[in-house]
């Protein structure tokens, strides 16, 4: 997938981030889509754990106040807010259970599009010396970009994995893919990160 060989990783500094992997987010693939995401994921999980690496679930979901706390300037949340979507105890906000958490793993809550800027994330991956981020997520235009992004600021070495991202637009998908994230990333698939996790 990558032009040139992404650096291979080493377990102990490397997370998995799974993001936004909920019904209510996974609705809007197609189910054919969805159930072969799902499948190629809870692989990478698998892959990961198997090699002694960490993994990240990151979920969006709302209490009252955090709905209340959204301001009308908000173009994306404010709506959420609005119309009380994704309370964080609705079925429809939580994991999926194809990919549940399991000790030892982080888990974090989030009310805004990227992983870190509303969670403890980047603190507790840095208490366990993690430097290194694999990235999976729904959408690509959404939590991925935005976490891409902020994650790059906070000089983690990034991996996106290309068959683990996913949008309902395909056009923004590729865009993102292939223009976007490969001067922030390391493009690989979920067979390149069961090789480079043999060979870190």
């Amino acid at each position: 997938m990558s032009t040139t060989p992404a650096p291979a990783l080493g377990p102990a500094h490397t997370a998995l981030l799974v993001m936004d992997f909920q019904p209510a987010i996974l609705a809007g693939l197609p189910e054919g889509d969805r159930e072969a995401l799902l499948g190629r994921v809870e692989g990478a999980i698998a892959d990961v754990r198997a090699g002694g690496g960490t993994i990240a679930h990151v979920r969006v979901g709302f209490t009252e106040a955090d709905w209340d706390a959204i301001p009308d300037t908000n173009k994306s949340f404010a709506p959420v807010a609005q119309h009380r979507v994704m309370h964080h105890e609705d079925p429809a906000a939580a994991l999926h259970d194809r990919l549940a958490p399991r000790d030892g793993d982080i888990v974090v809550r989030k009310t805004r599009y990227g992983a870190l800027s509303t969670t403890d994330l980047d603190e507790r991956l840095r208490e366990r010396g993690i430097t290194t981020l694999v990235v999976s997520g729904i959408t690509t235009s959404g939590v991925v970009l935005s976490t891409v992004i902020d994650a790059a600021d906070r000089d983690y070495r990034l991996y996106v994995l290309s068959d683990g991202v996913a949008d309902p637009n395909a056009e923004v998908h590729d865009v993102l893919l292939h223009q976007v994230f490969p001067s922030r990333a390391h493009l690989i698939d979920t067979a390149e990160l069961r090789t480079l996790f043999r060979t870190g």
